[in-house]
């Protein structure tokens, strides 16, 4: 048996009262340690027989108040900065820019009460009010979706491909194009975004019961792949509900739902976007709250168990704001497809984090619609929806995730 010695060559000496062995390992485990915390202290590294390196360390900075802490990144805060600049000049420009055009410096003059009269009006009064529902509705989507993709671990899950979008629209169209009859009086009486909030709602709660089940580690739960085919099934029958809504509603009504069922802010007044900028600020407030709790969720639901979430519980809160910031931004709106599912994707990809981001999620999918408003108002020939330029980008976006999926999945 050789006997051991310390990192510095010399053997180890027993004891008194400790066996050769005993005082040899005793000995050789206190060198070890020693020369561990050396080499965290010093920042050296030494291995037997070579000459000791210096490693490099990355030590990010930290943010602390009081019990908060965070670490900053100063890539993706660079990032947000530059989302929110670009949001702001599409903001400016969707204001500036129509029939009617405002120069872009007299914008923020005209806002703070001066400018002409007519420029007031066509701002205060027309302008402003779609700019600023862009923005909210875009925003409440592109957060929806990515609650819905960091909890459900799936880049297909957003409010749109799940059904809760179809479910409002089932609402609103109830009220929409309910003067021929197919509606109730209840129904009637509740008005655009608490019948879409409704119709979200049902649709939501009523997937969550047909996917709840049996886990893949035998426990009962929701497992994220059965509730997004779930979600698709129902999304196509809502869809078919809405079709039966519109063959029973007379013309004028029937093109009017058709028309909000494009995705459009023809229609988009303050009325409409305090609803929906309320969603908003609820489901940001309760993503605020349960920050921790999401990134939790976000490593499965082993890992999740064993750092003390409640996972359905958790799940049930989160999604719940998804859907209410979804189904009131479907109804000032109409239901614009795709950004949902697009705008988490991109915030991942452009600030490099494992999970989806919600503030950066949220700029883009406002970015998203603002932007789609701009260009189908002023640079394609005709005035299109806001929803047809979101589905135009979204679709092939959707294959490239699905093209992109595929082939992890045979590698």
């Amino acid at each position: 048996m050789s006997i051991p010695t310390q990192l510095d060559g010399t053997p180890a000496e027993p004891a008194p009262g400790q066996t050769e062995t005993t005082a040899d390992l005793a000995a050789t485990a206190n060198s070890i340690s020693g020369q561990r915390e050396s080499a965290a202290e010093t920042g050296m590294v030494t291995k037997s027989g070579a000459a000791p390196t210096r490693t490099v360390r990355r030590v990010r900075p930290a943010l602390r108040v009081g019990g908060f802490s965070a670490v900053l990144r100063i890539g993706a805060l660079l990032t947000v900065a530059a989302l929110i600049t670009v949001l702001l000049t599409l903001f400016a420009l969707d204001i500036a820019t129509g029939d009617f055009r405002i120069p872009l410096g007299r914008v923020l003059d005209v806002l703070g009460g001066g400018g002409t009269r007519a420029q007031r009006f066509v701002i205060f009064d027309s302008r402003l009010p779609r700019a600023l529902t862009a923005v909210v509705v875009g925003a409440a989507l592109g957060l929806a979706g990515a609650i819905a993709q960091s909890i459900l671990h799936n880049p297909l899950a957003s409010p749109d491909i799940l059904g809760i979008t179809s479910g409002a629209s089932c609402g609103a169209v109830l009220v929409l194009a309910g003067t021929s009859g197919a509606t109730t009086g209840i129904a009637a009486s509740m008005g655009v975004p608490l019948a879409a909030l409704a119709g979200g709602l049902l649709t939501a709660i009523g997937i969550y019961l047909l996917a709840w089940g049996r886990t893949g580690t035998g426990d009962t739960g929701v497992m994220g792949f059965r509730l997004v085919l779930i979600g698709i099934g129902v999304n196509a029958a809502l869809l078919s509900v809405v079709s039966w809504l519109l063959t029973r509603a007379t013309l004028a009504d029937a093109a009017h739902a058709q028309l909000w069922l494009t995705g459009s802010l023809d229609r988009a007044d303050f009325s409409t976007l305090i609803p929906a900028a309320l969603g908003l600020g609820l489901a940001l407030l309760a993503a605020a709250a349960s920050s921790r709790t999401l990134a939790a969720l976000r490593f499965g639901t082993d890992t999740t168990r064993v750092l003390g979430v409640s996972i359905q519980t958790q799940q049930a809160i989160l999604l719940g704001a998804g859907v209410i910031a979804a189904a009131l931004a479907t109804a000032a709106a109409g239901p614009v497809g795709f950004v949902g599912l697009a705008a988490p994707q991109i915030a991942r990809r452009l600030l490099r984090t494992p999970g989806e981001p919600i503030i950066a999620s949220a700029l883009i999918g406002a970015i998203a619609v603002v932007g789609a408003d701009l260009v189908a108002r002023t640079l394609l020939p005709v005035d299109l929806p806001v929803g047809v330029v979101t589905a135009a980008v979204g679709g092939p976006f959707m294959l490239y995730l699905l093209v992109r999926a595929n082939r992890k999945a045979t590698l």
